[in-house]
């Protein structure tokens, strides 16, 4: 019998054990050197040829040498996963400092074909349109600064999950197949469950109320779907979700005090940890803003505002309307950025109409919730308020909306045993990252977009 070591091994051909050990000055010029990874392109030129080398999350240099490396570079081809044993070179012009001349070289991977779009081109990827990119979307993603994107989401996920922990919460898992809908809506996706309708869940706002009764403060990450038939550069019918719910919250002001923090936090973390990524889309040494102030308007008030700066019938049909176009939020977003220079604005008090049978109205003014969408530079990224926890009033407001209560018995059952104050918000991971990264629609920021007409791969 035998048995396991599970001490960690140090890799010794990955880039990074050559990248640290040419810094310490335990590799130096001449050494020989092992790496691995996958050939990302190749440049010919007569007598020698760059090879660039593709890992994780960089790219690097080897040199074939005619003569002087004991492969032909021709017998390879971009994709092909190798192994290389090369020689050190220091120079200078390089971005870490030295080159790999390669002494051999050993394919790992099957023959590779040539790929219908060129991953190592950036400049002809940024060309392709966005149906192109997704209909090949499996030799796409290997591009690194598509990647990056899901690198950048990578972060995002990881702040909020970290966050969230430092603070006290507890992650759950809700399911993904219901009997109804949180939200009351008929955009639902409906599949058949032995024989019974059932609805892919829309929204975790059941399953994160019920689990404040367990846990006080939950949240959960997960896909959501949504039966929109929306075609716009900022939707997409199944996204990943960034959802929380706290109890014993003194006011809705809690939520939003909560996600400035959270927010200070991620930004920290994606220029600490991702400043690779950051720099493809901001530019070279270019991070994220320092977030230190947090505006937070009236939706009323955001209302006349922007009808104020935009006098006559289009300010008129902005004060009409009980929510927010999309040029609505992104002029606040700038108004904002330039007069106080904050990239972030709450805004709170939303009309009741165009919130959810199962948000708090306004005490001193039930047209109005206690509720707030987050702007992040012009678009809004997360919804949240204070949830109604009295079984009474969860009642009353369901019969004026003409809502079956039958239909939420379960939704129901939790105010019935005792709720205490309580609120939450919901993200969209999509938004955030396209947010960040500046890109033009919201299928980028997601390895595998699902919309009206994609369902592949």
């Amino acid at each position: 019998m035998e048995f396991l070591n599970t001490e960690k091994r140090i890799d010794t051909t990955e880039i990074a054990y050559v990248i640290d050990g040419f810094k310490n000055g335990t590799i130096k010029n001449g050494d020989k050197v092992k790496v691995k990874g996958t050939i990302h392109r190749i440049r010919e030129m007569s007598g020698f040829a760059f090879v660039i080398i593709r890992t994780a999350r960089m790219c690097f240099q080897c040199i074939w040498e005619e003569g002087k490396s004991n492969i032909d570079v021709k017998d390879f081809s971009v994709e092909e996963c190798v192994v290389v044993d090369g020689t050190l070179i220091v120079e200078e012009r390089s971005r870490l400092g030295f080159d790999i001349r390669i002494d051999d070289m050993v394919r790992i991977s099957g023959k590779a074909e040539v790929p219908p779009v060129e991953i190592g081109n950036d400049k002809k990827m940024e060309k392709l349109n966005l149906n192109t990119l997704l209909d090949n979307r499996i030799i796409s993603l290997r591009n690194p600064k598509i990647r990056a994107i899901l690198k950048i989401a990578d972060g995002v996920q990881y702040a909020f999950r970290s966050f969230l922990r430092s603070e006290g919460f507890t992650e759950f898992i809700p399911p993904k197949m219901v009997e109804a809908g949180a939200e009351g809506g008929a955009d639902m996706f409906e599949v058949d469950y032995f024989g019974k309708k059932a609805y892919l869940n829309q929204s975790p706002q059941m399953y994160k109320q019920i689990m404040v009764g367990v846990f006080q403060k939950v949240f959960t990450v997960g896909p959501v779907f949504r039966a929109e038939k929306y075609s716009t550069n900022r939707h997409i019918n199944e996204f990943q979700g960034l959802d929380l719910e706290m109890g014993f919250i003194n006011s809705f002001e809690d939520l939003m005090e909560l996600e400035a923090r959270m927010f200070q936090y991620m930004f920290k973390v994606l220029n600490e940890e991702y400043a690779e990524e950051l720099e493809m889309y901001l530019g070279r040494d270019q991070r994220l803003p320092e977030l230190t102030c947090f505006p937070k308007i009236r939706f009323d008030e955001a209302k006349k505002l922007f009808a104020d700066a935009h006098p006559g019938e289009h300010g008129k049909r902005a004060l009409s309307e009980p929510d927010f176009a999309p040029e609505e939020e992104k002029w606040l977003g700038e108004y904002f950025l330039k007069e106080h220079n904050a990239p972030i604005v709450f805004v709170t008090h939303y009309p009741t109409v165009k919130r959810p049978f199962y948000a708090m109205e306004d005490p001193e003014n039930p047209e109005y919730t206690l509720s707030f969408d987050m702007l992040l530079n012009g678009l809004e990224v997360t919804t949240g308020g204070q949830r109604i926890h009295d079984y009474e009033c969860q009642v009353k407001k369901m019969e004026a909306r003409g809502m079956d209560t039958a239909d939420f018995e379960d939704y129901l059952t939790m105010h019935k045993y005792g709720m205490p104050p309580h609120g939450g918000m919901g993200l969209g991971l999509e938004r955030i990252v396209q947010n960040i990264l500046g890109l033009d629609n919201i299928k980028q920021a997601t390895a595998f977009p699902r919309d009206r007409d994609r369902l592949r791969p």
